[in-house]
């Protein structure tokens, strides 16, 4: 682990601070839990001033809801074990799935909600008559918490999102840019799923947290439409550049050397990629493109592909400019500016897939876990099962919606049992000698200031600031000390029971990783492209094109984390092109002539067979002959006019021929004329 940067240990001070103004006014005001109040400063505790804002929010409104639960359920419930321990299970696992339902900051206030009920009903179940006061005690606590965290962040050192929005705009077109470079230098086809190209895909999630987080940041909060537009347009670059990519192979395999002229342009364009800057260039370029693509009468295979590759060439070129305008926009607080190329109505959506089956399924061992830990609780009779229960529930929910908790779950374990050692030094050799809270201040610094620099990074964020919650809430500061050590070892061995039953239990349910979910992810894009080629479905570009992208977001970490041969031949790029081409094709059908209309219907009615012979096989079939030929006829049929609609078919279907049948030879009759200027596929 490197040393912290300065910007980390800025925000372990800061979090510090806002922890110990809570404790001390909770402290001031005799609130029966004041550690409550310190924890709840790293629970929402972010470096960025409007994180804070948003995540204190939600955790504010995560709480209410739990203890409006809470208040509702135990008193219904008390007398009877076997409901109550079905209604906190169900209460648990029915909110913990709706947040997975909703990849956002804003999942936060049901993952919360479900297991916030537990934290406060079952320490109480001996005394219901006191749950109103409880729960009453601890939303305000949280609240002062959530207060004094958020005031501390926007008042010292405030840091706004809007570098941050910034700086990961110009890494995520870095990593376009490089990949274009790739393409346009031809080496972009040599690797079918190059790192960079991967990174893309997956990060686009990223994007969306920070775009949800604009309105919580007065210094970014205008600039939300700004912010969308330009996700739009980065999800348009990826199959853009795909599809650019899948036609300079098919040129340079023709003609082993492109055209001077050609040539020049793309190294061109790929220098104006990489500078990342002026989007005036755009014009000059754009003219250059107009003047190398072959007349409307050339219909051979070669005019075609090289005017479909120009014809990419310039919606990245467009794309490009909409980006860097965008970019200059968000970065100077603009509201306005430079006239965007691409129209709205030709981005992607914010479609989202989900996957119920899966989510339901882990929702339910989330269920099955709190309901068997109750059964524990109850068949023992131990006087510490609450926290046992409560700890079950904590732990599973946090985890659920990763391939692989397990690993998670033994980290969590083992530095719980680090901060158990660490609070009984300070419950029974430290706290004993303190007689103010200056002197309280000073003793509680060492262990906070360093657990608050390992928050800011990613990959611990979550275990440190469990562990850091953790040690707040075992040293169960309050105006009076009092440590007990019998109490303390059966609370924290209740604690540390619970993490370890969690853990087992996930083991045991969950011992296949992400294969399985990866599986699902292929299988449902196999099931989209079947039912659109049916005709079973029928969908708008932008929705699907949102989808398939954001499925392609979910799948590609998970290739990146396995080795597996079969699921690493996938192209979900190829898959997105060859979506777009049916979609379009299914809405231009009806406006070809008659016999256009039926060849076109007899390759849709093939590519659904094949998709749903591979969901039937579970595995990647190749297209046949068949369908290879069916493309050629209907190419053959519909390229002899020069309609709209049989120009745009023509595109599609050429579109459909390179997704499916890429290293195969050219077809002997193309007459296709100008392809769309829309992303087709």
């Amino acid at each position: 682990m490197t040393l912290p940067s300065w910007q980390d240990s800025l925000f372990s001070i800061k979090a510090f601070l806002a922890s110990m103004l809570a404790l001390y006014i909770a402290l001031s005001f005799d609130l029966p839990r004041p550690y409550w109040a310190m924890a709840a400063v790293y629970v929402v505790a972010n470096p960025l001033a409007g994180a804070t804002s948003s995540k204190g929010l939600y955790r504010a409104l995560g709480t209410l809801i739990g203890a409006a639960g809470a208040v509702l359920l135990l008193p219904t419930f008390v007398n009877s074990p076997l409901l109550m321990s079905i209604a906190v299970a169900l209460w648990t696992g029915v909110l913990l799935y709706i947040s997975m339902l909703d990849r956002t900051p804003r999942s936060y206030v049901f993952m919360l909600a479900g297991y916030s009920l537990p934290l406060i009903a079952l320490p109480a179940v001996d005394s219901p008559q006191t749950i109103f006061d409880i729960a009453s005690a601890r939303s305000q606590e949280i609240i002062l918490g959530i207060v004094c965290a958020s005031v501390v962040a926007q008042l010292v050192f405030p840091i706004g999102l809007s570098s941050l929005m910034s700086s990961r705009i110009s890494s995520w077109l870095g990593d376009a840019a490089q990949w274009a470079g790739e393409i346009l230098r031809g080496e972009g086809a040599a690797r079918p799923a190059p790192p960079v190209r991967q990174k893309l895909a997956s990060d686009i999630s990223g994007f969306d947290i920070l775009i949800s987080q604009l309105g919580y940041d007065h210094q970014t909060h205008g600039l939300t439409r700004q912010a969308r537009q330009l996700r739009g347009r980065l999800m348009l670059l990826l199959p853009l550049l795909s599809s650019l990519d899948d036609r300079l192979h098919e040129l340079r395999s023709q003609d082993r050397v492109l055209r001077d002229d050609l040539i020049a342009l793309l190294d061109d364009v790929g220098s104006w990629l990489q500078a990342v800057a002026d989007p005036d260039r755009a014009v000059a370029l754009r003219s250059r493109i107009a003047d190398l693509r072959p007349p409307a009468y050339a219909v051979d295979w070669k005019s075609l592909i090289l005017d479909s590759a120009l014809a990419r060439l310039r919606e990245i070129v467009d794309a490009w400019h909409d980006c860097l305008v965008l970019k200059k926009q968000i970065a100077t607080g603009e509201s306005s500016g430079e006239k965007l190329a691409f129209r709205r109505r030709r981005t992607f959506s914010r479609t989202r897939h989900h996957d119920y089956g899966m989510l339901s399924f882990y929702a339910a061992s989330v269920i099955l876990a709190v309901l068997i830990a109750f059964a524990l609780w109850i068949y023992s009779g131990w006087a510490e099962g609450s926290g046992f229960v409560l700890m079950v529930a904590v732990a599973c929910s946090f985890f659920a919606a990763t391939d692989r908790p397990a690993p998670l779950l033994l980290s969590m374990f083992i530095w719980c049992t680090v901060s158990l050692v660490v609070t009984a030094a300070y419950q029974f050799a430290i706290l004993p000698s303190i007689q103010s809270f200056p002197l309280l201040v000073l003793v509680l610094a060492p262990p906070f200031l360093v657990l608050g620099t390992i928050i800011p990074r990613p990959q611990y964020n979550m275990l440190a600031m469990l562990l850091t919650v953790n040690t707040a809430s075992f040293i169960a500061l309050s105006d009076r000390f009092s440590a007990d050590f019998t109490s303390f070892a059966g609370g924290g061995l209740a604690a540390l029971a619970g993490v370890g039953f969690a853990l087992v239990w996930t083991l045991v349910v969950r011992p296949f990783g992400g294969e399985i979910a990866a599986r699902r992810l292929v299988h449902a894009g196999w099931s989209d492209l079947a039912q659109l080629a049916a005709g079973e479905r029928a969908e708008d570009q932008r929705r699907l094109a949102g989808r398939m992208l954001d499925r392609l977001g979910q799948l590609v970490p998970r290739l990146a984390s396995m080795e597996n041969k079969e699921l690493s031949t996938i192209d979900g790029y190829a898959e997105i092109r060859l979506g777009l081409n049916i979609v379009e094709l299914q809405r231009l059908r009806n406006r070809l002539t008659s016999a256009e209309g039926t060849a076109v219907g007899e390759v849709l009615s093939a590519i659904a067979v094949l998709f749903k012979e591979r969901l039937r096989l579970g595995e990647p079939v190749a297209a046949s002959p068949r369908l290879r030929e069916r493309i050629d006829a209907a190419l053959a049929l519909v390229a002899g006019r020069q309609a709209a609609p049989a120009r745009r078919s023509v595109d599609a279907l050429v579109g459909l021929r390179r997704a499916l049948f890429r290293n195969a030879e050219p077809p002997v009759h193309s007459t296709v004329p100008e392809p769309m200027l829309l992303v087709a596929e």
